[in-house]
């Protein structure tokens, strides 16, 4: 990946290859992509007739890089303006399929 300079000390949103959704801001990372977020967020978009979307407070977290799909930089205001409850899509899908 990239260089993530740009990214520390900002808000940014971290897709993983499990299908998993985080945003917070990125205190620090490695050569392996190993992430290290704070105030984090897990966003759990669900479908509409699933009911409401989930919002999990993590505080500080770790990812491990081998899971990073996608790192970007968050709009804090229009990310501030937006009930993240409320929105509601489908499932992300795992980008990596299971060996059997």
């Amino acid at each position: 990946m990239s260089s993530l300079n740009a990214y520390l000390n900002k808000k940014v949103a971290v897709l993983t290859s499990d299908g998993r959704f985080f945003v917070g801001v990125l205190e620090g990372y490695d050569h392996s992509t190993n992430l290290i977020l704070s105030d984090t967020q897990e966003r759990v978009i669900v479908p509409a007739e699933e009911g409401e979307s989930i919002i999990d407070e993590l505080g500080l977290f770790v990812i491990r890089g081998d899971l990073v799909v996608c790192v970007g930089e968050i709009d804090e205001a229009l990310d501030k303006s937006i009930d993240w409850t409320r929105v509601h899509g489908s499932t992300i899908q795992k980008t990596k399929k299971s060996i059997r």
